[in-house]
């Protein structure tokens, strides 16, 4: 070990614990304790640990002063935040806390009162949400950090593990870096609580009788965006090699950034964006779902009456596109499922999950990414623009059977309308300008990304493996003309679903009736960019 290494070790004498989740808290405190700690603490922390036979002072003795204010006064002193905040060896603070008699505090364990989960609770009172505002706690956690050359802060149970390896292995003391670790997790930790707190007041418009429920405001969005994640992955790189890329998430443990890896390479930038186009749209269908996406479109999706079916139809739409795809599934995977797809060469699948037939299937493809997911509920969509960030809800219309206008003097079939809601929930997924044809549960030809909706029209039924007579159409914005009409009748199509809205309406509605086909206005845009 160098002298630089030594000279940045302090050791631990005095600690304060004061934790809301006291998970691992009581081993970890017996470890400080057979290093010869004093443990000061408070209320129902200091109670944990003496249940568990530990010497333990409270913080009223150390700062002559009784917890007061039903709480809200506990460690807000000079003895408390004097004891983490002095230099020490820095002649003027020593003298200073030796004439006021304030001892060194060299560790800080805490963390915070569980706000967000309070404020989750449905009708939650506006009054007590106000009080799960932690004062004491950030204070600490600021003071023991910003003095992280002679402090120790543990904000994360996480920690205690290596902490105590660390403690053992120095015989009480830990190292400058990781302190300096541990400090910038700290600030993380208070930073997050505050973007938690502002988020959640911010839709809160006038501010309620303490008894009232706190009701957020729906429709409002706040007045400052604030963005809390936490670093979950740096990966190899962003879309192409030059560029640098990492995953960030919630911490919910949910979505596609929480997903669970369960083997293959590392997943890639791209992989995830992917990922998350395919399990998106498979969560729109209550039956057994298969979408294979490549490069954010869909290039084949369908539903049956298992995941096997689902993916044999879903495969059928565009196999050459499908090689080297991306795979979603909203249903768990078997061993039947898994031999047929391991035929051909996939980046990556999404399922809630695998069962152990079919990962041994999988096994052998050891560069597949098999991630399993629970979903996620929607949340605004942020996208960059020089300068600034657009901030959208997510787009979660959908439309029913009886939501449909027809249109046209000849109504859809019940075969051709359950094939429109099938194509109209895929074409909702697919980039502008977008055309899908379908059958029911199966997409035949897609057309995205178009700077024309004819253009849309026509590539998709270029695309085309399987037939398209017969089929139904969905378009994600209104035809502005006839001609992308009559495209779509020209390769096959019997019926419409397209949401209406043009000033040419009308001349589309009678280019329907010409050439036969049944239409619908569904009312709602399904633009993406």
């Amino acid at each position: 070990m160098s002298a630089a290494q030594v000279a940045g070790i302090k050791p631990i004498r005095r600690a304060l614990l004061s934790v809301t989740d006291k998970t691992g808290l009581v081993d970890f405190a017996k470890v400080l304790s057979s290093h010869g700690v004093e443990l000061i603490s408070t209320g129902g922390t200091a109670r944990a640990l003496r249940d568990a036979g530990l010497t333990v002072k409270d913080v009223s003795d150390l700062t002559g002063f009784p917890e007061m204010l039903d709480g809200r006064v506990k460690t807000l002193h000079p003895f408390v935040h004097g004891g983490l905040l002095y230099i020490r060896g820095n002649a003027e603070h020593e003298a200073a806390v030796a004439a006021h008699h304030i001892q060194p505090i060299d560790m800080v364990v805490v963390n915070l009162y569980a706000f967000e989960k309070t404020a989750a609770q449905p009708g939650v009172a506006f009054g007590h949400l106000i009080e799960n505002i932690d004062i004491g706690g950030p204070s600490m956690v600021r003071s023991a950090a910003k003095n992280f050359e002679d402090v120790a802060i543990v904000t994360r149970a996480s920690d205690y593990p290596a902490l105590s390896e660390e403690l053992k292995s120095n015989n009480g003391a830990l190292g400058r870096e990781t302190r300096w670790r541990l400090a910038k997790q700290a600030f993380a930790t208070t930073s997050a609580y505050d973007t938690a707190i502002a988020n959640t007041l911010d839709q809160i418009s006038a501010a309620p009788e303490p008894s009232q429920p706190a009701s957020p405001e729906s429709n409002a969005f706040p007045a400052s965006l604030r963005i809390n994640m936490s670093l979950s992955q740096s990966l190899r790189y962003g879309e192409n090699p030059h560029q640098r890329a990492a995953l960030y998430s919630d911490g919910s443990g949910l979505g596609i950034a929480g997903a669970t890896q369960l083997q293959g390479k590392e997943l890639s930038y791209n992989n995830l964006v992917d990922l998350d186009a395919c399990w998106e749209l498979a969560q729109e269908f209550d039956s057994p779902a298969v979408i294979i996406v490549k490069h954010t479109n869909p290039c084949g999706g369908a539903t049956g009456s298992s995941v096997l079916e689902a993916y044999q139809k879903a495969l059928a739409c565009d196999p050459v596109s499908a090689f080297g795809g991306v795979i979603g599934i909203n249903r768990p995977v078997d061993a039947e499922a898994a031999a047929e797809i391991a035929k051909l060469f996939v980046e990556a699948i999404a399922a809630p999950s695998f069962t152990p037939e079919a990962r041994e299937r999988f096994a052998a493809k050891k560069n597949l990414r098999l991630v399993e997911v629970r979903p996620a509920p929607q949340r605004p969509v942020v996208k960059n623009v020089s300068g600034g960030l657009l901030l959208q809800d997510a787009d979660t219309g959908r439309v029913t059977e009886d939501e449909l206008k027809v249109v046209t003097w000849r109504p859809p079939s019940p075969e051709e309308l359950r094939a429109l809601i099938f194509a109209w929930r895929v074409c909702k997924h697919v980039k502008s300008n977008a055309i899908v044809y379908a059958r029911d549960g199966q997409t035949v030809g897609i057309g995205a990304g178009q700077m024309s909706r004819v253009d849309a029209a026509k590539f998709g039924a270029q695309k085309a493996v399987l037939s398209l007579k017969g089929t139904v159409a969905a378009s994600d914005a209104f035809f502005p003309f006839p001609d992308g009409l009559e495209a779509v009748a020209a390769a096959g199509a019997t019926a419409v679903i397209q949401p209406g809205g043009s000033v040419k309406d009308d001349d589309v509605i009678a280019a329907a009736d010409r050439l036969g086909l049944a239409m619908v206005f569904t009312g709602i845009r399904h633009f993406r960019h």
